[in-house]
């Protein structure tokens, strides 16, 4: 089966993910290939617009292939991590800043790499399935592939609070914070990138966006904001200790069950993007983290819990989130120098 079927139809060049089963979890050779795809139509005049989408309805993509990372990790082998999230991030910069409009179509889980993919594109479509979500804190990984910029970029402080618990966001919250533009039915899909095709342009695909309601989140970001404000963890979890509302007490779960080092790292890593606001910036900050994800952080131990042995207890390098030091959090993120 080709993983990863890529085309050109009318005026579009077309990409599918084509591993429904696997709920489309990106692997590195699809990675590559999407990259040598794309950098060929940059030039092509046949091709006006790009549609990036995914086969089946359970997820656009719910992520990059971890349990292949993992084995890979366990048998000693942190270089082939070290290489796709590489390759990845140059693909996520590459579509974050591509000359063509590009659309991404993100039905069911759009989570981790898939928001990589889809995430940055200048269209970005959700249906009533869609759940899109950063939930790297909960595998000991940091909020990667760009997504830490566009947690920045939301309002007030729900970044520093979606980042943290990966939360997952429905399609109204998603464009609310800034992770998707249009809300259309998913019956309306197949005939409006139809007439992409015929037509080159995403003029019927931005006439058939319908209102997807109010935002849920919304509702909380008075409180996200007092919550979230500071840039201490442990005042954070106090914080949320105090508030007595049903959120407060989700969320402070939530976090507990994060990993303590990625939660602080993550809270740090969105501080320091935010200011900048680039997609270089970003991923090179993102690279310092996740390259020292399996040797110094919590990575293979979070996978082998959520994925593997699916027992759903890690065993994080630290107790708690009082056990990390500052200084640790500033090693993660440190320049990496030749690497």
């Amino acid at each position: 089966m080709t993983e990863t079927l890529i085309r050109k139809t009318g005026r579009a060049g077309r990409i599918t993910l084509n591993r429904p089963k696997a709920l489309n979890a990106l692997t590195h050779a699809q990675s590559l290939e999407i990259e040598a795809a794309i950098d060929g139509w940059a030039d092509d005049p046949e091709v006006d617009v790009i549609v990036l989408d995914a086969q089946g309805e359970k997820a656009f993509c719910a992520g990059g292939d971890i349990a292949a990372m993992y084995h890979a990790g366990i048998e000693g082998d942190v270089e082939s991590a070290r290489a796709f999230w590489r390759d990845e991030y140059r693909l996520n910069a590459k579509l974050a800043t591509y000359a063509k409009p590009i659309a991404a179509f993100m039905q069911g889980f759009t989570m981790g790499g898939g928001v990589g993919l889809g995430g940055h594109v200048g269209t970005r479509v959700v249906c009533e399935s869609s759940r899109i979500a950063m939930p790297e804190c909960g595998i000991g990984l940091v909020p990667d592939v760009g997504g830490s910029l566009l947690l920045a970029r939301a309002p007030g402080h729900a970044g520093e609070y979606l980042g943290i618990t990966g939360a997952r966001m429905g399609p109204a919250d998603a464009i609310w914070a800034g992770f998707a533009d249009l809300f259309v039915p998913r019956e309306a899909w197949p005939g409006i990138v139809e007439g992409i095709e015929r037509t080159g342009d995403f003029d019927a695909l931005r006439g058939a966006a319908e209102d997807p309601g109010a935002p849920p989140l919304a509702e909380h970001a008075a409180r996200i904001d007092a919550i979230f404000a500071t840039s201490d963890m442990a005042e954070i979890l106090a914080r949320l200790d105090a508030d007595e509302s049903d959120f407060a007490r989700e969320t402070h779960a939530a976090v507990r069950r994060a990993s303590p080092l990625s939660a602080c790292t993550t809270l740090a890593l969105i501080r320091a993007v935010r200011g900048p606001d680039s997609i270089e910036h970003t991923l090179t900050m993102e690279y310092r983290a996740t390259h020292r994800a399996i040797s110094e952080g919590d990575l293979l131990e979070g996978i082998r819990a959520a994925v593997i042995d699916k027992d759903r207890t890690p065993k994080w390098r630290h107790g708690a989130i009082a056990d990390v030091a500052p200084g640790e959090v500033e090693a993660m993120l440190a320049p990496l120098g030749t690497d």
